[in-house]
């Protein structure tokens, strides 16, 4: 085990980010047990899309957990591949507020568009499906961490094999998407490609200035 200084903190957040999931899994068992299939099986998609609401309690629990378990991992990332940085408790919540709050702003933004373009019903089945493998890329960050804190293996293999993961996991979530609404996006694909560099792009490059900007 390694013995860090942030181990203690790290435990906390990591426990948290578990009991969420598994509130989640009490709340909904057969939906948990659905949504553990969700790569590669469009089951979980089709039953659950129908039911989603604005404020869903399911996801919630499970967006704790992806925003916890991301902020760890992009201390420990940030920590090997950028430079070094001392453990502290206010930046590090400053960090996970960050994240927390870039996720939410721009699925209120697409929201927003597609009430603005009366498109609702397939927005709201395209941000199901990406809020869905985000969630579900969350349980991967999870898992990586408990690897990055409690065993000896190499943190770069550890980090560069859970990013693979995580962007294999999306890059599914966004071929189903397209695949889904392709006869949509055909006719309309230079407002896609608008779409994908201010809202799908755009973000991310905010969220990297973020982590740039954390030793401060």
């Amino acid at each position: 085990m390694r013995n860090y200084i942030t181990h203690e903190w790290f435990t906390i957040f990591t426990i948290t980010g578990l009991f969420t999931i598994v509130v989640a899994k009490y709340l909904n068992t057969l939906r948990f047990n659905d949504f553990l299939t969700v790569i590669g099986n469009s089951k979980y998609l089709k039953i659950y899309a129908k039911d989603q609401k604005f404020i869903d309690q399911f996801d919630s629990f499970l967006f704790i957990n992806l925003s916890l378990s991301l902020s760890i991992f992009i201390f420990f990332a940030y920590n090997t591949f950028i430079t070094p940085v001392d453990f502290e408790l206010m930046s590090f919540l400053k960090l996970t507020l960050a994240v927390s709050a870039i996720i939410i702003i721009k699925t209120l933004l697409e929201r927003l568009i597609g009430s603005l373009f009366e498109i609702d019903s397939l927005i709201d089945d395209y941000l199901f499906q990406k809020t869905t493998f985000k969630n579900f890329s969350g349980l991967v960050f999870l898992v990586a961490n408990l690897f990055l804190l409690y065993t000896d293996l190499r943190i770069t293999i550890i980090i560069i094999s859970a990013l693979s993961i995580v962007c294999l996991i999306n890059v599914i979530g966004f071929l189903s998407s397209f695949k889904t609404h392709q006869k949509l996006i055909n006719p309309n694909f230079f407002y896609f490609l608008l779409y994908l560099c201010a809202l799908e792009i755009g973000p991310y490059i905010l969220l990297f200035k973020v982590i740039r900007e954390y030793n401060v």
